[in-house]
C-alpha cells in the first residue's frame, strides 16, 4: 500500500474542503471495497478523508417517503423496520449481498459508489481503460464471463456488482449530494451511474468533492411491498458476486397489474432497468406467458461476447422467476 495522507472530517462542510482541495483524495467510511482496492494497488488516493464521525447515520420517515443516511452500515438499513415493512426488496438486495461481517461494515453511500470486479481492473499487469485511461480493454477479447451483455462500448466490458443500487432503481430512489460550496441536490438512481461509452474512468455522475448524504425513497414505492422480490444467480450459494440479478416489484391490482419494476443487475456498467419490460407488463395478468413476453423484451437489445452468452438465457429465466415470485405466483 502506498503512503497517503490521512484527514479526520468534523463536518460535511470540512469534509467537502478536505477532498476537494486534491485532486487524488478519497473518502474513507466502511472502506470495504476501497481498502481492498488500495492493497492491490488499483486506487492510489494520496489523501483518505475519514467521514465515519458525521451526523449521517439516520434513516428516518419523511413526508416525501424514507430518508436512509448514507453512513449507515447496510445490516442496520436491511434490518431496520420501516424499511422491512415499506421496501422489503431493498433488505432481500442486501442481505444477499457480501457476509455479515461485510455489511456490518459497508456504508449505504459506499455501496453505491463501489467498483467492478472485471479481472482485468484489478490485474495491474493487464490494460484497463477503467484504471488506465486509454491502456485498452484487455476483457473485450479476454476472458469475458463475468462482464456486460449489455450497454457495453469497445471501450469497456466491466458490469456493476452491487446489489443493493439494483433494488434502488427498481424502488425510484434518489441520491441526496452535498457539493463543496454547500449546496445540495438530488440525484435520480437511474441518472446516478454511468455506462462507459468513451469514459469508464467515470463510474457515475459526482463531481470531485460531492458527498452523499442520503438516499431518498418515495412514498409510492412502498406500493411495491407486497409484491416485489430481489434474485440473485451466482456461482456459490453465498459470499460471491452475481451472474446475473433481479430486482422484480408489482403494484397489482387483483391479478392484473398497475405498474411493473424490472432492474437488472450484473449485465451491464450499471444496474439496467427495462423500460421495455415494464411496458409489457402493465395492464396485463399476472402469469407466466405475460413474464416470458416482459423477459424476451428485457434481453431483446443483448450483446453477448466470447464467454458470456449464457448470460441471455440466464437473464431470461431470471427474469420470469423473479417475476413469478413476486406475484406470488412461485
Amino acid at each position: 500500500m502506498r503512503p497517503f495522507e490521512y484527514v479526520r472530517a468534523t463536518d460535511a462542510a470540512s469534509a467537502t474542503a478536505a477532498l476537494a482541495a486534491i485532486p487524488q483524495a478519497k473518502y474513507l467510511a466502511g472502506g470495504s471495497n476501497l481498502l481492498d482496492l488500495m492493497k492491490e494497488d488499483v486506487e492510489r488516493p494520496t489523501r483518505l478523508v475519514d467521514i465515519t464521525r458525521l451526523p449521517l447515520r439516520e434513516i428516518t420517515r419523511s413526508r416525501a417517503g424514507l430518508s436512509i443516511g448514507a453512513l449507515a452500515t447496510n445490516t442496520e438499513t436491511a434490518n431496520h423496520p420501516l424499511i422491512r415493512e415499506n421496501y422489503p426488496l431493498l433488505t432481500q438486495a442486501i442481505v444477499a449481498g457480501a457476509s455479515g461481517q461485510l455489511r456490518n461494515m459497508a456504508t449505504n453511500g459506499g455501496n453505491l459508489l463501489q467498483r467492478t470486479r472485471c479481472n482485468y481492473f484489478y490485474d495491474t499487469s493487464m490494460p484497463c481503460n477503467k484504471r488506465e485511461v486509454g491502456s485498452g480493454c484487455a476483457a473485450r477479447e479476454g476472458l469475458n464471463r463475468i462482464s456486460a451483455i449489455l450497454g457495453w462500448s469497445e471501450a469497456c466490458v466491466a458490469t456493476y456488482p452491487g446489489d443493493m443500487a439494483t433494488a434502488l432503481y427498481a424502488l425510484d430512489a434518489q441520491v441526496r449530494v452535498r457539493a463543496p460550496d454547500g449546496r445540495e441536490r438530488l440525484i435520480t438512481i437511474t441518472d446516478f451511474h454511468r455506462l462507459p461509452g468513451t469514459t469508464p474512468e467515470r463510474d457515475n455522475n459526482l463531481e470531485h468533492g460531492d458527498l452523499i448524504v442520503a438516499i431518498e425513497l418515495p412514498v409510492s414505492s412502498s406500493d411495491f411491498a407486497r409484491n416485489s422480490h430481489y434474485l440473485k444467480v451466482r456461482d456459490r450459494a453465498s459470499y460471491a458476486f452475481a451472474m446475473v440479478s433481479v430486482a422484480a416489484a408489482l403494484d397489482m391490482e387483483g391479478s392484473r397489474i398497475r405498474q411493473a419494476r424490472v432492474v437488472m443487475g450484473s449485465v451491464a456498467h450499471k444496474p439496467w432497468r427495462s423500460a421495455e419490460a415494464e411496458a409489457v407488463l402493465v395492464g396485463q395478468r399476472a402469469d407466466e406467458a405475460t413474464f416470458q413476453r416482459a423477459a424476451q423484451a428485457a434481453l431483446r437489445d443483448a450483446r453477448p461476447l466470447a464467454h458470456n452468452a449464457y448470460k441471455v438465457e440466464l437473464g431470461h429465466r431470471s427474469v420470469v422467476r423473479a417475476l413469478m415470485r413476486a406475484a406470488r405466483l412461485a
